[in-house]
């Protein structure tokens, strides 16, 4: 009796390793990625939208529809946009203001619609477009759509808000945007942000869905330090919303410095709060040394 007891007990143990075994071998197999992966689809805070965690922006000193990139000809910028696709970067990041509208068709000609999405942004103040005064909003998302030959933008944006009572200014805007959404020529709405006081309201404002908004280790073209900068962001993202960060190269100014860049993309993707890294590629080896970059942060947990 007490060896087949012995017996059974062996057999029991040897059968519970096997299944402990088996799940560490099932949480192997599962377990997310060590590393950041640049062009992983990820959430926008609560929104159904998911866009690539590297985003191209368009719009690098841009102004009365112009830009670095367009600036480079319809051929250059073209093909830039088509090596960033086939790179892996789905969210193309786009504005009235930097001209870049028209360029985005021809490039990724043939595509699937659903195999990218677009950011666009409403130029509302004066100033900045030829327009002395700005359409509304209804006229310039029909324009867009237009330009852009899609029947929708995935995310659009009231463009460089700054006073802190930004939502009462702009609310004949936002409502007229909140009508188009309803009618699906817009999937989230925003605002890019280029004060402390206006991200502050956006935090607080249930209209916003999503922020692009400023933010590298060192300062450069930001709304404040980021001692004061990060906890609004977090604010942000903690009340559901996404965050797309811009300014990650400094404008550029970290572009010849790899010590800094490598810094201020792991200082971005550790903060938790920022969703997307909007970059305003000039060429595609950039695009390949910020994925490098990228790749080389490891993942939380």
């Amino acid at each position: 009796m007490k060896i087949r007891r012995r017996k059974f007990l062996r057999q029991s143990a040897l059968g519970v390793g096997g299944i402990l075994a088996g799940a560490q071998f099932v949480r192997a197999e599962t377990a997310p990625p060590k590393f950041h992966d640049p062009f992983a689809l990820v959430p926008l805070g609560q929104t159904d939208l998911k866009f690539s965690r590297v985003c191209m922006g368009t719009g690098t000193h841009g102004w009365h529809r112009s830009s670095n990139q367009t600036r480079e000809g319809a051929v250059a910028f073209q093909k830039l946009l088509r090596d960033a696709h086939e790179r892996g970067v789905r969210t193309f990041d786009l504005a009235d203001l930097y001209g870049s509208h028209t360029h985005l068709p021809p490039a990724l000609e043939g595509l699937p619609r659903d195999h990218y999405t677009l950011i666009s942004k409403i130029w509302w103040n004066t100033g900045g477009l030829t327009e002395a005064d700005r359409p509304a909003a209804d006229v310039v998302v029909a324009r867009f759509l237009k330009e852009l030959k899609t029947d929708y933008l995935d995310l659009l944006l009231l463009h460089c808000v700054l006073a802190p009572d930004w939502p009462a200014q702009l609310r004949p805007q936002m409502d007229a945007l909140t009508q188009l959404k309803a009618q699906g020529k817009i999937r989230a709405l925003g605002v890019s942000c280029h004060s402390i006081a206006a991200l502050e309201a956006a935090a607080a404002e249930p209209w916003v869905e999503s922020v692009h908004t400023r933010i590298n280790p060192y300062g450069m073209s930001m709304d404040g330090p980021p001692e004061q900068v990060v906890p609004v962001l977090k604010k942000i993202h903690a009340a559901g919303k996404g965050v797309i960060g811009m300014k990650i190269i400094g404008e550029g100014r970290l572009r010849n410095d790899d010590a800094r860049r490598d810094e201020s993309v792991k200082f971005a993707l550790g903060l938790g709060c920022v969703d997307v890294l909007n970059v305003g590629f000039e060429k595609v080896e950039e695009i390949d040394d910020l994925a490098a970059r990228v790749r080389k942060v490891p993942r939380p947990g």
